[in-house]
């Protein structure tokens, strides 16, 4: 079945912007895993495209974008784990973002968590301009 890890913001801006954060290679460069050669990477988050992860060292998985709903659900595969983004108003100028990821079981759940943590403190800190 697997194990979903939730987390759950609110951030000072609007879906479309969060939506740039999440599908604009540049604007992920700035907070999405830290290792990924963007310039490699096949990062086109259409629904039904297939994405290619790539570091320094050579390709790190794949995936494909199952849902893309402008501005409000992403969601896609990365070697057998599974990316949800949900993004919901919250007043004219800012949302309230749900991840999920979900992986195989509690033991790489605990191994992804903290990554995941400071993955989405860097996405805000991106998007309030730090």
């Amino acid at each position: 079945m697997g194990f979903a890890l939730r987390f759950e913001r609110r951030l000072a801006h609007s879906r479309e912007k969060v939506w740039r954060a999440l599908t604009e290679r540049d604007e992920l460069r700035a907070w999405f895993v830290q290792i990924l050669d963007y310039d490699r990477s096949r990062l086109e988050f259409t629904e039904g495209a297939g994405l290619a992860f790539v570091a320094a060292s050579g390709p790190i998985g794949a995936g494909t974008v199952l849902r893309a709903d402008r501005p409000s659900l992403l969601e896609y595969t990365w070697d057998g784990e599974l990316l949800r983004f949900e993004l919901t108003a919250d007043g004219d100028h800012a949302c309230t973002l749900v991840f999920t990821n979900v992986v195989d079981g509690p033991e790489t759940g605990s191994a992804v968590a903290p990554g995941w943590e400071a993955g989405l403190d860097l996405l805000a800190a991106h998007l309030d301009g730090v």
